[in-house]
């Protein structure tokens, strides 16, 4: 009768058999073979000392070695710009001279001496470029070329000095010139901002704000479950609409129609008319809290974002959810449109930001970068990129593909909302009541800011829920925690002198992850 073993031991013997079986070579070295080995070494040869091949060797010295290709083990032929030809540089001596004046030059009397093999080799270094030196700087110039043209110069050292040191003479090899490390460029001035207004009313956080097309009033949602509406000039309230039952996460006003869309943590997704002041339609189909929303710029489509990771797509007329993005796996924090390819982004805190393809409803793209939960991305007005902030960093991306720009680090806190101007100001808010303000194109962090908590509120109580920009993006609006709209302007008075950018140009770390 056979017996009957565990699997386990079935493969412990199995594993056993194999190693007896190899055992007996194990450590022996692999035998040489001398064809591969030639091969081998003449790439090093030529790899590693290709631009030294054409100095000058001493005839002596090879006459010694028994000919010129004794002294090559592996049968090289001469290197390519000595092929044909005599051997350019041969330093044999002095020519022959009287030992002393009004002394004639004969056999016995004329001195010649050898030079030492140091003076050799410093001769051989100031002898005019060969052919084949000249071929090697002409390639490390055509590499300078492709680096400066693949538009990197900004950040790399000034675009002639590789290409002036090699046509500069072409004596040293250009691969062993120290590259200047990259540095910052001068980030743009921008003067300050300060706070010139803080308006209260609600009685719960404020969870959202937007601004109407026409600049004239905007609108902010809270935890009190009410959407308001302030005139952007006084400050003063003009309407509040009720009918949330739970906090109202998203508001966007719509250019199209005079319509405004909220959506909140009781799963609804309405559509109010602003002109009876009345919700004319629902929007049903999540499974869970709404946390934000955005309408697409040139067609009549919404778009909602979930803590039931999904994001879904409504036809603004007919109430038809048109498509439901899946693929998340965590709750999607933040969704934007825009109306170039990739039509929809998406940050979710399971850390990815997907890139949709509105037509087919599905993924063109996944970044993974961030390693923490994403709460903002915001579009830029003008350039085709855009930005997520996370805990762990802002990162800077390009459409369509979402190749990374840059990180801008410094932010240490739960950025909860970005916006960004035309200028170039980057704006982002945090959980704990701090707002930095960056430069766009550098990454530079010039001001920032943490306004007091409103009297009566506690100092836990200071965080930034969301900021946007007016459509002059002369004012900036951020809604807060304690309760309070905070309008922000630029400081008039400020100039460059007055307000210098405190810049260093360090060199930067630049990471991907």
């Amino acid at each position: 009768e056979v017996q009957k073993h565990s699997v386990h031991t079935l493969v412990f013997r199995s594993l056993k058999r194999t190693h007896d079986m190899f055992v007996a070579d194990n450590a022996k070295p692999i035998p040489l073979d001398e064809e591969s080995h030639k091969v081998k070494m003449a790439v090093k040869l030529r790899t590693e000392y290709g631009s030294v091949l054409h100095m000058p060797t001493l005839k002596e010295n090879m006459r010694e070695k028994g000919g010129p290709n004794t002294g090559d083990p592996y049968g090289h032929k001469q290197y390519s710009g000595n092929q044909g030809q005599e051997l350019e540089y041969m330093v044999t001596g002095t020519h022959p001279y009287p030992s002393g004046p009004g002394v004639a030059l004969t056999a016995d009397t004329k001195v010649q001496r050898m030079p030492s093999e140091s003076a050799a080799q410093s001769l051989a270094v100031a002898l005019p470029a060969s052919q084949s030196r000249l071929d090697a700087n002409r390639t490390a110039a055509g590499v300078g070329d492709i680096y400066r043209h693949a538009g990197i110069s900004e950040r790399s050292q000034p675009p002639g000095m590789s290409v002036a040191m090699v046509e500069g003479g072409g004596n040293k090899n250009s691969a062993l010139v120290p590259k200047k490390a990259p540095t910052m460029p001068k980030p743009q001035w921008h003067p300050p901002w300060k706070l010139y207004r803080v308006i209260s009313g609600h009685l719960g956080w404020v969870r959202c704000i937007a601004v109407e097309p026409g600049n004239q009033w905007f609108v902010t949602g809270s935890a009190d479950r009410t959407i308001k509406i302030w005139d952007l000039a006084s400050g003063k309230l003009k309407l509040s609409l009720t009918g949330h039952i739970s906090t109202v996460r998203g508001v966007i006003v719509s250019a199209r129609s005079p319509y405004l869309f909220s959506c909140g943590e009781d799963k609804q997704v309405k559509c109010w008319d602003l002109e009876y002041n009345k919700v004319i339609r629902h929007y049903h189909g999540h499974l869970s809290a709404v946390y934000g929303l955005d309408l697409h710029p040139t067609i009549d489509v919404l778009v909602t974002c979930s803590r039931d990771s999904t994001a879904r797509i409504w036809d603004v007329r007919t109430k038809a959810s048109v498509h439901t993005l899946s693929g998340h796996t965590n709750a999607v924090a933040t969704v934007k449109c825009q109306a170039a390819e990739p039509q929809i982004i998406t940050g979710s805190h399971d850390t990815t930001i997907r890139l949709w393809d509105l037509v087919a409803g599905k993924t063109r793209v996944t970044l993974t970068n961030h390693k923490k939960s994403v709460r903002a991305v915001v579009l830029h007005p003008r350039h085709y990129t855009f930005a997520s902030g996370s805990p762990d960093n802002i990162k800077q991306w390009k459409f369509p593909d979402g190749n990374f720009i840059q990180n801008l680090s410094g932010h240490n806190s739960i950025i909860n909302t970005l916006a960004v101007n035309s200028d170039g100001v980057l704006v982002s808010g945090a959980d704990n009541g701090t707002m930095h303000l960056w430069d766009w194109r550098t990454g530079y962090n010039f001001q920032r800011v943490h306004a007091a908590v409103q009297p009566g509120s506690l100092d836990s109580e200071s965080g930034i829920f969301a900021c946007v920009f007016d459509q002059s993006e002369s004012r900036l609006l951020t809604a807060e925690a304690d309760k309070t709209i905070k309008v922000y302007k630029e400081d008039d008075t400020a100039t460059e002198e007055t307000h210098p950018v405190s810049w260093k140009p360090e060199i930067i770390k630049r990471k991907r992850f």
